[in-house]
């Protein structure tokens, strides 16, 4: 995928900017303004605030040094933050259209598993797209043969790759040019860099045979242990997550405690025994209420730490890792109160503002079978999310989703947090902000070695000390 991100990627910037090789736009209209463009690549660098560290690294501005760029870091950037910014800054709209097929295919190129069926649409995409890309660029005009370099033809034959040896990532060129950063700091001779290269080599794998050898990983291991943090919270009731400090048994406002009466009665109420909330009250004016900072999602090594607005603290060059998609079921007759209850199951996104850990009450257990609530329920962990109110607006093939303003606020079961999410703030004059899940449509393979497992794990336990 080099061929794309370092190559492809760059070429179509250079023609965007009017930089590529000395050419004018012949009979084409592609080139973006200046100041367009130093917006464009101001908006990318901002982008880093509000887009989780887990993501990725931050894109700085493009639009200022290029030579700073990775192939990782164009990679986002071209399938997270390009459709965004790119919106109707073209003159025609076709430039924009063309650019987000590319992003539509690649999608599918990066995916951990590929059909049959996707392999045949990567071909017939890349095929249409490369006509397109001579007909805009090329124009068929031999004196501008230069905006055909032999990257563009390889598009073509990435169908047949992924049909005769799998997924690109089976064999992308991250691994080698990883392992080929890490050699140079080893080279200590100047006369004699092969001899220290070679006693790396020898040493790194003989270190490694010992750890599978003698089932030693932990002991040999010299990746950053992940610190033990204090003051965390976990029950079997809830074996996917973690809550992290600060914490605090300050009071519920009024407004949540009332919005937690009525999601309580909802989760006790059953098909035959509607539950009110004032039956629920007093149960939950006795009850341990606490609220938490951060939750740890530890359903894998790396999982996302996500904060709650209201109750965490941040630095000035913080990342916002605030913003979760979520599902809830909502019924459909909501607004019908003679209709019968039906139920569709809804994915909806915001911002995470609390998160409420409840213990009930040994009265609300009492009664047995007529009790209020399951043994199940001793512990409950809601999560308090100010909804985004999302617009109809998209970006056609791609799962893209624009709110201006946050609504109501949900109170939802920890479990129904699905994914942390991320933001590209529109540019003007646009208000608004693009929400990117890397665990939806636009979700891709990644490549992260043994250093980038290290510097996440650090990174999880720096958040987890602040």
């Amino acid at each position: 995928m080099h061929l794309i991100w370092e190559n492809l990627i760059k070429n179509l910037i250079l023609l965007w900017t009017g930089e590529f090789k000395g050419l004018d736009t012949g009979d084409g209209d592609y080139v973006l303004p200046k100041t367009v463009w130093e917006a464009i690549g101001e908006a990318t660098a901002a982008a880093g605030s509000t887009i989780p560290s887990a993501y990725g690294s931050r894109v700085p501005n493009i639009s200022k040094d290029r030579t700073t760029v990775s192939a990782e870091m164009w990679s986002f950037w071209t399938l997270y933050i390009g459709p965004v910014l790119l919106r109707n800054k073209f003159s025609q709209r076709k430039y924009y259209d063309h650019f987000v097929r590319l992003v539509s295919l690649l999608t599918i190129c990066l995916k951990f598993e590929i059909s049959h069926a996707e392999i045949e649409t990567v071909r017939v995409g890349f095929e249409q797209w490369v006509a397109d890309y001579e007909s805009f660029y090329y124009q068929h005009n031999p004196a501008r043969i230069a905006v055909c370099p032999v990257t563009v033809h390889a598009l073509l034959h990435i169908a047949d790759s992924i049909r005769d040896m799998g997924p690109v990532w089976c064999y992308w060129a991250f691994p080698m040019e990883r392992y080929c950063g890490r050699l140079s700091p080893y080279i200590r001779s100047r006369r004699r860099p092969f001899r220290s290269l070679d006693r790396y080599v020898t040493e790194s794998t003989q270190l490694t045979q010992l750890m599978v050898i003698y089932n030693l990983f932990d002991l040999l291991n010299l990746r950053p242990l992940r610190k033990q943090v204090e003051g965390t919270f976990s029950t079997p009731i809830y074996p996917t997550c973690i809550l992290l400090p600060p914490r605090t048994d300050d009071k519920l406002p009024n407004g949540v405690m009332n919005s937690v009466c009525a999601a309580l009665a909802t989760r006790f109420s059953t098909a035959t025994k509607k539950v009110k909330v004032q039956t629920v009250r007093p149960h939950l004016q006795l009850a341990h209420i606490r609220q938490w900072g951060r939750v740890r999602c530890i359903d894998s090594d790396a999982g996302d730490t996500i904060r709650a607005v209201l109750t965490s603290t941040t630095t000035d060059d913080s990342r916002d890792a605030t913003f979760v998609r979520y599902e809830v079921y909502v019924d459909r007759n909501a607004r019908d109160i003679n209709a019968a209850e039906v139920l569709d199951g809804t994915t909806l996104y915001g911002q995470l503002e609390r998160l409420i850990t409840i213990q009930l009450p040994d009265a609300a257990f009492a009664g047995g079978a007529r009790a209020l609530a399951k043994p199940s329920d001793r512990v409950i962990i809601f999560a308090a999310i100010r909804q985004c109110v999302v617009g109809p607006e998209t970006i056609h093939g791609l799962n893209f989703h624009f709110y201006e303003k946050l609504g109501g606020l949900d109170i939802v079961d920890i479990t129904s947090v699905q994914a942390l999410v991320g933001r590209v703030k529109e540019m003007a004059p646009k208000k608004g902000y693009a929400l990117i899940d890397r665990s939806g449509s636009l979700a891709r393979a990644v490549y992260e070695d043994e250093d980038d497992h290290a510097r996440r794990t650090a990174l999880n336990a720096e958040e987890s000390a602040s």
